[in-house]
């Protein structure tokens, strides 16, 4: 199979972090498990551009048992797990990618990917699909469709879709109850503070940590914040997320106002310019920021390079920027997504990526079996269900189900007080 990745003699080491893995992920096994027999992608070939790590190797060999071709390559220059890449490379998939590559390596990666003319996408931020429409139309006339894995590449797909630009199908897997209520919240909020504590080694209980955004992901990162201890500030746009925040116990302002008190700082909305300019001004010294959104845009790193007077490294994650009247401002994982891209970064636990990539092997498996109109579609509310009850199963939990009495109470409208 082609390959390119950094050191295929990583590949022992790889392979039994990816066994580790199938032992924490039993939804998708079960569902690897029948594709082995029924075959849904027999004659397809699968491209993906997702965060290359052990979890996402066993996603690819997931759909590889169902019968694909898989080519994979990463959606983030530093997520890249150079171990996870040479295992899947060894085990017959098509992998592309090492860690810390440059922006043109990154798009290198994804153009070889593209080259295996790939029937199905699985995007995680949306590059793969806006260079397919933009750059690599060649393609186009191929592809079935495309499953999204995260929020701000919903954006940009609901944005394409209402310019008019979008081609082809995409199922927003974000969307899925099993994705977004879990993998935002439960793994970004512990995936955030694992790599934050493991790069700098500082106490959270008793800091005044600021949440930028009150999303799913947002939720998540002030929930584990308070959990450890920490006094949560969280800011807002929206004013029904704002005041859900002040409810939840958290003090809310704008960022501004914030920034004056944050000792440690992280963003997760999707947005840019989040933290910029003038904020730098008024922060307090010795201030820690991480970014939990997809992209390394929400702050502002121009504006931190233009105001520092001198610049370093304090680990090779931690970047030191010391402004004009001496206080020191740190920046972890170069403002990219802090839970993969920092040094001591391994994403969300396998427990939770468990649900999202069962939700994107049944939803590639729609793009094969259903005609879908264009356009960014939500995933089957069945589709949850099964998920859903995969994982309770494989946890030994039972529920209980509606007798045959309630159902027809609940749907009927005759019976009241």
């Amino acid at each position: 199979m082609p390959y390119k990745v950094k050191d295929m003699e990583l590949a022992p080491q790889g392979i039994k972090k990816i066994e580790w893995v199938q032992r924490h992920m039993p939804v998708l096994e079960t569902i690897k498990k029948r594709f082995e027999k029924e075959k849904p992608f027999e004659g397809i070939t699968i491209g993906s551009c997702l965060h290359l790590e052990p979890k996402t190797i066993n996603l690819g060999l997931t759909l590889q048992a169902g019968g694909a071709e898989v080519a994979m390559t990463g959606c983030n220059p530093l997520s890249t797990q150079d171990d996870a890449t040479a295992a899947g490379a060894s085990l017959g998939l098509n992998m592309y990618g090492w860690r810390e590559q440059t922006n043109e390596e990154y798009y290198q990666t994804i153009n070889m990917v593209l080259d295996h003319k790939p029937d199905i996408i699985i995007d995680d931020g949306a590059d793969m699909i806006f260079m397919i429409h933009r750059q690599r139309r060649d393609v186009l006339d191929k592809i079935k469709g495309a499953c999204e894995e995260t929020t701000t590449g919903i954006h940009r797909l609901k944005s394409m879709h209402a310019d008019g630009a979008l081609e082809f199908p995409v199922i927003a897997v974000n969307d899925a109850y099993t994705k977004y209520l879990f993998d935002n919240r439960y793994g970004t909020g512990q995936s955030t503070f694992d790599s934050i504590m493991g790069s700098t080694n500082v106490l959270i209980a008793g800091k005044n940590v600021v949440v930028c955004g009150y999303g799913w992901c947002g939720r998540g990162i002030a929930m584990r914040a308070d959990g450890l201890g920490a006094n949560v500030i969280v800011t807002e746009v929206d004013p029904i997320r704002a005041l859900e925040a002040r409810m939840d116990g958290y003090r809310v302002m704008t960022v501004r106002e914030a920034v004056k008190h944050a000792d440690i700082l992280v963003t997760a909305t999707g947005n840019l310019d989040v933290v910029s300019g003038d904020d730098f001004k008024v922060m307090k010294d010795g201030c820690i920021m991480a970014n939990s959104g997809h992209f390394n845009v929400e702050i502002n790193r121009e504006d931190l390079d233009q105001m520092a007077v001198k610049q370093g490294k304090m680990k090779a994650d931690i970047d030191e920027f010391v402004m004009e009247d001496g206080r020191r401002i740190y920046l972890l994982a170069e403002g990219r997504l802090v839970n993969l891209a920092g040094e001591r970064g391994q994403g969300h636990p396998a427990e939770i990526m468990d649900l999202s990539f069962a939700m994107q092997a049944l939803s590639a498996e729609q793009l094969v079996n259903t005609s879908m109109e264009v356009g960014v579609h939500k995933t089957p509310d069945e589709a949850d269900m099964r998920v859903a009850r995969l994982k309770l199963e494989a946890m030994g939990i039972e529920i209980d189900d509606l007798t045959e009495e309630q159902v027809e109470y609940l749907d009927g409208w005759e019976q009241g007080t």
